[in-house]
């Protein structure tokens, strides 16, 4: 392993002990999510007799059914309300944080359903066996809005079948976006079933909880989703400045507004990006800010993953850009201890280079680990040593190949070493440092597992996943 380090570890100051994180809107915010489930379980006991209506083959199929089918809804409607750009949750929560639940919230909303569907065929078949394809024509094609559920619901099985990760690494980030959206479309489609033909949604509360929270998804959805972007995007009226090589493959962009300040954008934090520069421009793509944010210019530096990460090389002065954020969490304002370390891989950089720009920190508070396969594919090593000069930030290089999957190191001399004592090596105080890490979602995880054997608290590790 090779190390370059620009300047000497200078004095840190120690806390007496660690600090924990304090009371954050998260914790209310999950236990509505939970609470919701529970309504919807309390309400079906309400209306359908709870354990006395599963006394009957036929009526316990279908009371489940419905209980399945309920539960399934209630959490499609979290996972849109998740996903909503809501301001509040999103710095609550963390945008990766998000996404994970969501995903999990997802696949259980998704089997869920899967047993809403079967017990109702099953329900169908127990009552009528001598008619039995007649029977699931009509719970299936006939009955009153029944076709447009099982079109929604075959909408929501692609788009699951296509968030399974081995599916996903098959498709451009392009196409897997565009065919996640069809989930608003598959869940508009079996929402008038649900209140025709529902038993449960002829109680005057029930239909008040149901129109509420279903209600309550679209406005947030139209307001964080639509408007908002919309509005920010025409009054900032960001155009394309200028757009340089640094790195076979990538490229920095940086865009020229006005007022970009109102936004109160913090380094590390992303945006969601469309130019409007021909076909494709309505597909947005998610970027990091590569610099810190200014009043009037926003940096963003993108290596070439697809057609729309390839396309904007070929950006020209003055393209017209729409922008939805800022989003994201891996910014100073998470900062609890009084040193940081900073560590990236590959194109994760792009953060930690406008983190080391304007956050607030002393001479000798911040190191700076790089890990990059090789020199060319390296960018901002100039910036970084510039940056490190002015403001005393210990900076190591880590150049070469992974050693091995399951580590964050690279191959060398010190690879004799396990993962966490080499933390503990070029940086002891590692426990009473915040940590930023950033680069793809196996390495991570090996950083994480390393910095948690080297002492840290995981409340002291903030992540970035460039991955979707």
């Amino acid at each position: 392993m090779t190390l370059s380090t620009v300047l000497p570890r200078g004095h840190r100051k120690l806390p007496a002990e660690r600090r924990r994180r304090g009371f954050t809107l998260a914790d209310p915010l999950g236990a509505l999510a939970i609470l919701s489930a529970v309504a919807v379980v309390a309400l079906w006991v309400m209306n359908q007799g709870g354990p006395l209506s599963l006394t009957a083959p036929d009526r316990a199929t279908g009371s489940l059914g419905l209980l399945t089918g309920l539960l399934a809804s209630d959490l499609m409607i979290l996972q849109v309300i998740m996903l909503a750009r809501i301001p509040w949750v999103e710095r609550s929560w963390g945008h990766d944080l998000l996404t994970r639940r969501h995903r999990w919230i997802g696949f259980a909303s998704f089997w869920l359903m899967m047993a809403h569907v079967v017990l109702f065929a099953v329900e169908r078949a127990v009552r009528e066996p001598d008619a039995m394809l007649d029977a699931l024509m009509r719970v299936f094609i006939t009955d009153s809005w029944m076709l447009f559920a099982t079109v929604g619901t075959i909408l929501l099985i692609m788009v699951v079948v296509t968030s399974i990760r081995t599916a996903r690494r098959r498709l451009r980030y392009e196409s897997w976006h565009l065919i996640h959206l069809y989930s608003y479309a598959g869940i508009a489609a079996t929402f008038p079933h649900t209140f025709v033909d529902g038993a449960d949604f002829h109680e005057t509360w029930t239909r008040i909880y149901w129109w509420c929270l279903y209600g309550f998804a679209f406005a947030v959805t139209f307001l964080y989703r639509l408007t908002l972007p919309a509005w920010r995007s025409f009054y900032h009226r960001l155009r394309v400045e200028s757009v340089v090589t640094e790195a076979p493959g990538v490229v920095s962009v940086t865009a020229q507004g006005h007022r970009l300040d109102k936004m109160k954008t913090a380094s590390g934090q992303f945006f969601i990006w469309r130019f409007l520069d021909g076909p494709g421009w309505s597909r947005g793509n998610p970027y990091t800010l590569s610099a810190a944010p200014t009043a009037d210019r926003l940096r963003i530096t993108i290596k070439a993953a697809g057609d729309g990460s390839e396309r904007v090389a070929r950006l020209k002065p003055g393209t017209r850009v729409l922008i939805e954020g800022p989003y994201g969490t891996l910014t100073a304002r998470r900062r609890r201890q009084p040193r940081m370390l900073l560590i990236a891989a590959g194109i994760g950089i792009t953060p930690m280079r406008a983190l080391l720009e304007d956050t607030d920190y002393a001479p000798g508070e911040v190191t700076l680990i790089y890990r990059y396969s090789e020199t060319q594919h390296a960018v901002f090593i100039d910036e970084l040593r510039e940056i490190a000069a002015r403001r005393g930030v210990e900076l190591i290089f880590l150049p070469g190949p992974r050693r091995a999957e399951t580590s964050w190191q690279a191959t060398g001399p010190a690879h004799l070493s396990d993962d966490a004592q080499v933390f503990k090596d070029l940086v002891p105080d590692i426990p009473h440092c915040d940590i930023y890490v950033c680069g793809p979602p196996i390495w991570i995880t090996a950083v994480r597992k390393a910095a948690d054997g080297a002492g840290a608290h995981r409340d002291n590790i903030h992540t970035e996943e460039f991955a979707w």
